[in-house]
């Protein structure tokens, strides 16, 4: 295997390469058109290539697992009961991971987690195949999975500081999360037009072989051994306390995870959007007032995605977390309070667009303020925050919305992510004052 990719530095993100001539800044509409330097470095590359086909595969199956569910049982509540089932070793396995990223070759546990990942989609494949109709194996399979995941997701998030320069840090987190966001748009109107075609069961064996993919491209990386100097420890409660304690220890670490938290548990209305669509919007139609809220924020991130030249150039990336916050929540506020749909339906996809903006920057602090050694653990925390949070928000708009009614949970709930979100921003300094 070729390390020469490899471009570590106990002192920060590294250098996968020599830094752009100052004649090479973009200019006219090309400065904020995507940023595609960090392309240029073949082991990113090959992640990110990688991460282009997955997008789409694991959405095939977060369709097909509550499709099948639900078809055995017809009862809504089962499905909810298995994104329980998921959830928790989820975040068990993504703290216990991210101590395990932090304590052996990054590659290797991301080869053996991609694989079994890819099993598990084809253990899917054969109940599905097979006519088994067992929700016990369904939740068990889908724990298994989500276990998978959250032992997965902080080693790959935790390596791209290893493979692009700090400068490229924010230009690689858009090329990731547009990507991201492009399958939860693509994969579920896939998903809803091969199933009458094919089947569920080969939603599943889709999702396998695309997995196949991201295996071969992790087979390419160069090795992610704990850098020179990194005292040898093992993974397991010790190291993930002290991940905590680092975090307290660290302000700006603190601050942009709470920046997280306040704008999805309070802002996330999506639980709300069934009843909205069934109420509010119902002379539009239900059906279409469905889709399209549900896909107004992730369309939007794309955009945003899209036109994220400018990120690169940003130095101020605490004040451009608090400003994508306090724009999330303008925005889901505005949607709350309009009845007319494309109006609501156009301040989600600008929520969207917050939202990248908040995922590239906050991604970019949790990279660029932690070392290397606890990266790992950084991103455990980080895949916990993300799941957990809009199933907070599931639970506290939905009681929000039976007593007060969907669009004042929703308008209200936006404007609580302002208030709190400058509060914080005003209470503590640090992420005012954090820059690169």
């Amino acid at each position: 295997m070729d390390t020469s990719e490899t471009t570590d530095s106990s002192a920060g993100p590294g250098a996968a390469g020599a830094p752009e001539p100052a004649g090479s800044e973009r200019r006219g509409w090309r400065r904020w058109a995507m940023d595609t330097r960090p392309l240029r470095r073949p082991a990113y590359r090959r992640l990110w290539t990688s991460t282009i086909v997955t997008a789409v595969g694991s959405q095939l199956t977060a369709v097909a697992v509550p499709k099948q569910i639900y078809d055995i049982t017809g009862s809504s509540a089962w499905v909810g009961y298995a994104s329980l089932a998921g959830l928790v070793p989820m975040v068990a396995f993504a703290l216990w991971g991210g101590a395990v990223a932090d304590t052996v070759d990054r590659r290797k546990l991301l080869l053996v987690t991609n694989i079994g990942i890819a099993v598990t989609s084809l253990l899917f494949w054969l109940q599905a195949v097979t006519h088994l109709d067992s929700v016990a194996v369904l939740m068990v399979l889908l724990a298994l999975q989500q276990a998978f995941f959250g032992l997965n997701s902080p080693a790959r998030n935790a390596s791209i500081a290893r493979l692009v320069p700090a400068g490229e840090l924010p230009a690689a987190n858009a090329l990731g999360s547009t990507v991201m966001q492009t399958g939860l748009v693509a994969g579920p109107l896939l998903a809803g037009a091969l199933i009458p075609v094919i089947g569920l069961p080969e939603l599943y064996l889709i999702d396998a072989v695309a997995l196949c993919a991201t295996v071969w491209a992790v087979l390419r990386l160069p090795a992610l051994p704990p850098l020179a100097g990194s005292a040898a420890r093992r993974a397991g409660l010790r190291e993930i306390a002290a991940g905590f304690r680092y975090i307290s220890g660290h302000k700006v670490l603190l601050l942009s995870f709470l920046a997280d938290i306040i704008a999805m548990v309070f802002g996330m209305p999506r639980a709300l959007f069934p009843q909205l669509a069934a109420e509010t919007y119902a002379p539009y139609g239900e059906g279409l007032a469905l889709g399209l809220l549900f896909a107004a924020v992730p369309i939007g991130a794309v955009t945003g995605g899209l036109f994220s030249g400018t990120f690169s150039r940003a130095r101020r990336h605490g004040w451009m977390v608090i400003g994508a916050v306090t724009a999330w929540g303008i925005a889901v506020a505005g949607s709350g309070a309009s009845r007319n749909l494309w109006i609501a339906v156009a301040f989600l996809a600008a929520a969207g667009v917050a939202d990248m903006v908040s995922m590239v920057f906050r991604g970019a602090i949790l990279l660029s303020a932690a070392t290397d050694e606890m990266r790992g653990r950084m991103q455990g925390v980080f895949t916990v925050v993300v799941a957990g949070g809009p199933r907070l928000a599931d639970v506290l708009h939905g009681t929000a919305g039976s007593a007060f009614g969907p669009r004042a949970a929703v308008t209200g709930g936006g404007l609580l992510v302002v208030v709190l979100m400058l509060g914080l921003a005003a209470a503590v300094p640090a992420l005012r004052r954090y820059r690169v």
